[in-house]
Order: C-alpha cells, then structure tokens, then sequence
C-alpha cells in the first residue's frame, strides 16, 4: 500500500511501473534521465506535506471540488429499467472535465523540478485546455500538440487554448488524431528535454505517467465512494465510466477496487461497430504489444503495426489504453465493452432531454453502458457513473449527427424544417 496526494490508500503495482505483464518504460535513452527526475520528484512530493497541501488548495478554490454526486431520477426511469443511476459531475470542474485533476499536480511538479516549459497532447482537447490553463495559472510557456483532424472537430477547445496564452500545433501525420499527437510531443520532449516537462493527459505512457496520472486522478473515486455511502447508506453494484487512455475510468474505479461487490465497468468506443473494423475498443479487439513507452492492449496488424481507430469521440479515438486497465482486464476485477457512436449518441440525447444536462460524447458511452447495466441488474440496483465532461465542445457535432446543423453550420429551426417539409429533430 503507497500513499496519494489525494489521500487515503491504494494497492501498489507489483513492482515500480509494471501491472502485471504490462506497463514499464520504452522509450529512447535520452528520455530515460527526465522520467527518473519525474518519478523521484512525484515520489517525494506525494510525501511533501507542502506540496499536497498546495494542490488540495487548488482543487477546493480553483477547481471547484468535491464535485456533487447527482441522482438522475429521470434517466433512471426513462433510460436505465428504473435501476437508480448517480452521476459524479466531473463535468463540473473549472475547464469542464475531469483533467484538471491530473494537470493541476503536473503543472506544480513542473515547477518543482524548475523548467519554465510543459508540453502536452490533446484529442477531444479538454486535457489541452486544462493544460493550457494550469500553465497561465503558473506562468509557463505551453505548446499542445493535436492532430489536425481533432482540431477541426474540437474548433472550440483550440480557440479556448489559444486565448489561454497556449500555442496549438496540428498533426498532420498518420490518422491526424490523438496517436499522432503523442508521437510529436515525444519527438519534441527529446529535443527538449532540459528545459521542458511533458504533462501526459493519461494512465498511458512510460512510467511513471500511469502511475502519476492515476494517483491525481483517483480523488473522484474517493469522492464518489463516501458519497453514494451517504446517499443511499450502502455501496453501489457497479460503477460505470468510459475508456480510452482511461484516467476516468481509472480514477473513479481505484477507490471501489477492494470492495468486491462492486462491479466495475469500462465501456470503449465500438465506433462503426467491432465488427467493421472502425473502432476504438482496444481491450475488446486488441491484443498486447508496445505503443508510446508501455506495454498494453492496443489495435495491431498481425506484423504489429497499430492500426488506426474510430470515434465520433475525439477523445476515445485512440488505439491503445492505460497498461493498468490490461491488468484489471487480465485479472477480471473490471469488464470491458464497446458502445458503438449509435448508442452513444442515443444516451447524449436521452441525458439532454431527461435531466437538462449535456455530457461530452466520450461520457455518453458510460451512460449507454449503464442503460445496459439497468436492463442486466434490475430497478433495486446502484449504477454510480463518471460524467467525466461536459458537452459544449461537442455541440457541433452533436447538432450534425441529429440533423439539427447541415455541414456548413447553418441551424435548421422548426420552421425551416416545415417549409422544406423535413421533420423536426
């Protein structure tokens, strides 16, 4: 057992940066000294009273925690077969994700260790925003890094870095998605090694990124936990979040790990569907190789070369996944699915018109998996769900994807539908 800056406990790996088979450290040789400076400055720091204090500090003031738990009584009914689901609002934090958790405690160990620089890679973009506005927070230079098709369906999140003071690079290699992202923000943290530290957005990476990002992240599960304890006087039967690096999920499920009645469940982007061969459901298709520095599940050719995927989530769209979720897998102590952009789009829709709240696409997954969960377990069952965001940045393509917006951005109200004898949304 090791102690976090978020307090409390949790289970250590079986050895510094491995799960299992999975995780540890391949990378080249020039980043190996600045991963030892970052693992021994996060080891000390995460005993620095100073420095928990410090960033408990800003989660309270800054970033707005604890972040409620909410009963969706109407979702329960209409969506979920009257199974009793709670949403931990993540969405709610200051940038409106949960990754101002992890960049909060980044960004000070940045300017513990003394470099004036942070690079970071961004899909859906919410970890580039909350990045970007940590290093306004703390007077650092920022570049993000984001593949060029993720900017153009992110357009909002761009915008919002820029005005943060960030520099935006587009990726124009490989799918122009996040893999990308990372790739480039690698080959500058080589280059740049002195002077910059690379605030990874999640469980993925070399060590000790899983490690580190997992510790600053599992303050939702410990929220969560005493909070559905306070609610309904007992633990919830399964706690549901969605996946793709997977620090939601790690976060919310790191809590309930020891408590055995409480089914954890990760649900992946199935895309087109798992059987099309568009996906992102990397535990669900994939098999183990090496992707940016760690061992895991990830999406390969039989000659292991990772094969692109698909979302209509940026934030999903991502071949592989955090090496501690593989050992979760492996071990059957969490189940993972895929939730085809379908179902997902359906439970955005049903969360917007039963509760009057408008997640991220990448958090609609979870609630689809939990209609599932609700139809599995019955009406006296506990579904506590990470809303890991909040849907403003996927308006566009939400409005897009129900006929509420054509290609060019023009809103088509009642009215116009009429006239052109379409139907309303």
């Amino acid at each position: 057992m090791d102690t976090t800056p978020g307090g409390g406990h949790v289970l250590a790996a079986d050895r510094p940066g491995r799960f299992g088979p999975y995780g540890g450290r391949y990378v080249p040789e020039a980043l190996v000294a600045a991963l030892d400076e970052l693992d021994r400055e996060y080891t000390a720091a995460a005993q620095d009273p100073t420095f928990t204090a410090e960033l408990d500090h800003l989660l309270t003031t800054y970033s707005g925690r604890p972040t409620p738990l909410t009963e969706a009584k109407r979702f329960s009914a209409e969506a979920a077969a009257g199974a009793r689901v709670l949403l931990k609002r993540e969405d709610l934090n200051h940038t409106g994700s949960h990754k101002i958790n992890n960049v909060l405690g980044q960004a000070l160990l940045t300017k513990r260790i003394g470099k004036q620089r942070v690079i970071a890679e961004t899909g859906a973009g919410q970890h580039g925003v909350a990045t970007a506005t940590a290093a306004a927070l703390m007077g650092l230079e920022c570049v993000i890094y984001m593949g060029e098709e993720d900017t153009r369906r992110q357009a909002l999140n761009v915008a919002r870095m820029q005005l943060l003071g960030a520099t935006v690079v587009p990726v124009s290699t490989g799918s122009r998605t996040l893999k990308d992202a990372i790739n480039e923000a690698l080959r500058d943290w080589v280059t740049n090694v002195e002077t910059t530290n690379y605030v990874f957005g999640t469980v993925a990476g070399p060590h000790p990124f899983p490690t580190l990002v997992r510790d600053l992240q599992r303050i939702i599960g410990v929220e969560a936990r005493q909070q559905v304890l306070d609610l309904t006087g007992r633990l919830p039967d399964a706690v549901a979040a969605c996946v793709g690096g997977g620090s939601n999920a790690i976060g919310i499920f790191h809590a309930f790990i020891d408590d055995a009645d409480v089914a954890l469940y990760g649900f992946e982007a199935g895309g087109d569907g798992v059987a099309t061969g568009r996906h992102a459901a990397t535990i669900t298709a994939g098999s183990p190789g090496v992707l940016h520095g760690a061992r895991s599940y990830l999406l390969q050719d039989d000659m292991g070369q990772t094969i692109e995927s698909h979302s209509i989530s940026a934030g999903l769209d991502y071949p592989g996944v955090g090496p501690e979720h593989s050992w979760l897998k492996d071990a059957g102590r969490a189940v993972y699915e895929p939730v085809d952009d379908a179902e997902a789009m359906e439970a955005f829709r049903l969360l917007c018109r039963t509760e009057g709240i408008i997640p991220a696409i990448e958090s609609s997954h979870a609630l689809a998996g939990a209609r599932r969960l609700g139809e599995r377990l019955g009406p006296d069952a506990v579904i506590v769900v990470n809303l890991s965001g909040r849907g403003d940045k996927d308006v566009d393509t939400a409005a897009k994807w129900f006929g509420i917006m054509d290609e060019a951005g023009d809103v088509a109200t009642v009215a116009s539908r009429e006239a052109s004898g379409g139907e309303p949304a």
